[in-house]
């Protein structure tokens, strides 16, 4: 799910940067348009990378099986 989440995130972000020219003037007066792009950014990014962290942390574990023959 981090992987995918990351990736739309960063989609949206990008696209909210550099392929959305105007914005209709109620949103620009609410927020900017190029802060959330930068923040989607960051925050894909970020959801990308722990996202690799944790699978590979989750690759790398050992299991261990304890037998007790009575």
């Amino acid at each position: 799910m981090g992987i995918g989440l990351g990736i739309l995130l960063l989609v949206i972000g990008l696209i909210l940067l550099f392929a959305i020219k105007e914005f209709p003037d109620a949103v620009q007066e609410v927020v900017d348009p190029g802060t959330v792009g930068w923040i989607l950014v960051v925050a894909g990014v970020l959801a990308l990378v722990l996202g690799l962290v944790m699978n590979k942390q989750r690759s790398t574990t050992t299991h261990v099986e304890e037998r007790r023959d009575l």
